[in-house]
């Protein structure tokens, strides 16, 4: 007979076989259940596929005339800075073709189609590219909006986008019920406004904003391209053409160092992209920890981030905070991550604090808002008499002359001078009317020869001594 200390041994590991049975079943339970749920090769159509990404590839006929439409009216949309024009030209691009078109031939060895596709792909930049510049040439909006700069720095997120959005285009396409999944892939990687942006570039002579978009859209197609190439693989798509081990190895290499290379820049981007949005969460959090200070109410920040040395702007009212809080808040910013950092506090000194202290939040901004616009007017007001003052002056300068010094120095420079006289004399010509200076001399006895002379070195003397681009000198 087994003892009871045996007995309930016996049980407890059956009781944990039965546990880990029950487990197990449920681990193959799931298993099955997701194969059954997320089997990519159910469903697939192959050769549909095939044909499909084949004919939509072909840049032609009335696609060049879609494609022109669409450029044109996402270009519309960008200088309008409306998100609902764009969307409506990425939903008729025919973009999305030739991309897929490239992953596909890639990933069954298909070179041929490959070439064709690649061909059918850069007409279609250039097409775009020219339509976009046309447009943004010749449109009186030049002003850089939003949406057109949203598109001028690629990060590492529009790579992933693209992956995410290249993934669901291809396993959309390779269905037999294929959906409408292609429109949406469109607009989720937007091929078209990084083009038209590009375009905006190339029209305002922005080869930053050129450089960027264009950027931008070669990444989301490199991606694309990839996704597709992993999915056509994965469902083990008809190779067109064999190639050995060896051959296949080094493409593989190949592609990879091509993918790496394209996706650092947009890397560092999104890390500069990264620590700047690390910067505004703490200049946030320092304004809001230390500058809630009472009687004294924030009415603006403006916070500017470079990889130097950054600026906290803030325009206050109500009391004014002293140089000494200041330097305190000076120091505290060392504390709070934030060493390279200026801090500029605006704060108009000559206002009431126990009226502002008063007034709403509207009112505030009123005050302020006008007491810089009156300052602004101020300052033109000042800077248009001064310079009529320097007009006047100028005038007066070329009016008047010091006769009395003139006439002492010509005594001692030419003493056969016997009377020296000045004025202004007045000539008509037609309607146009000069006033000349003139002086009037009476010689003593000297030659004809030796008064010419000294009369055109006397000439050349005064235009130089009184600064005077013309004068006349005449015998009385």
């Amino acid at each position: 007979m087994e003892q009871p200390g045996q007995q309930a041994e016996n049980s407890e590991t059956a009781a944990s076989q039965t546990f880990n049975l029950r487990v197990l079943r449920i681990l193959v339970s799931l298993r099955d259940f997701a194969r059954t749920t997320m089997n990519l090769a159910d469903d697939s159509d192959q050769e549909g596929t095939i044909e499909t990404i084949k004919k939509d590839m072909v840049f032609r006929g009335h696609i060049v005339w879609i494609l022109i439409c669409s450029i044109f009216i996402a270009s519309i949309g960008l200088n309008l800075n409306s998100t609902a024009v764009i969307i409506g030209a990425m939903l008729i691009s025919p973009l999305m073709g030739p991309i897929l078109a490239i992953g596909l031939s890639v990933g069954t060895n298909d070179w041929e189609t490959l070439k064709r596709a690649l061909k059918n792909f850069g007409v279609m930049i250039v097409v775009a590219l020219i339509t976009s510049t046309i447009y943004f040439f010749i449109t009186p909006l030049h002003e850089a909006q939003p949406e057109l700069l949203a598109r001028t720095k690629p990060t590492f997120l529009d790579a992933l986008i693209a992956i995410f959005g290249g993934l669901a285009g291809i396993i959309g396409v390779s269905r037999r019920n294929r959906g409408n999944v292609i429109p949406g892939v469109a607009i989720a990687t937007a091929l078209m406004p990084p083009l038209c942006t590009a375009g905006y570039g190339l029209a305002n002579g922005e080869l930053s904003f050129f450089l960027g978009a264009f950027y931008l859209f070669t990444l989301n197609s490199i991606f694309i391209a990839g996704s597709t190439f992993l999915i056509v693989r994965y469902l083990r798509f008809p190779l067109v053409s064999f190639v050995n081990a060896d051959t296949e190895k080094k493409v593989k290499r190949y592609m990879v160092a091509f993918v790496i290379i394209v996706l650092l820049p947009s890397a560092w981007i999104f890390y500069g992209l990264v620590k700047e949005t690390i910067f505004m969460g703490k200049a946030d959090k320092f304004i809001a920890d230390n500058l809630q200070i009472e009687g004294t109410e924030i009415i603006s920040k403006k916070i500017t981030y470079t990889d130097t040395i950054s600026r906290i702007d803030i325009f206050i009212m109500g009391d004014p905070i002293s140089n000494q809080m200041q330097k305190q808040l000076e120091n505290q910013m060392a504390t709070q991550g934030l060493e390279k950092t200026v801090l500029k506090i605006h704060q108009p000194k000559d206002v009431s604090s126990d009226i502002a202290g008063k007034l709403t939040n509207e009112v505030r901004v009123g005050i302020l808002e006008d007491i810089y616009n009156k300052n602004e007017q101020q300052m033109a007001e000042k800077d248009a008499r001064i310079s009529n003052l320097e007009r006047q002056l100028s005038v007066y300068r070329k009016d008047s002359i010091p006769f009395g010094s003139v006439l002492k120095e010509v005594n001692i420079q030419y003493p056969s001078v016997l009377k020296l006289a000045y004025g202004k004399s007045v000539e008509a010509n037609g309607d146009r009317m000069d006033t000349i200076p003139t002086f009037m001399i009476r010689w003593g006895k000297v030659s004809a020869i030796e008064k010419e002379q000294e009369q055109k070195k006397m000439e050349r003397w005064l235009q130089q001594r009184l600064v005077l681009d013309t004068l006349r000198i005449i015998e009385f």
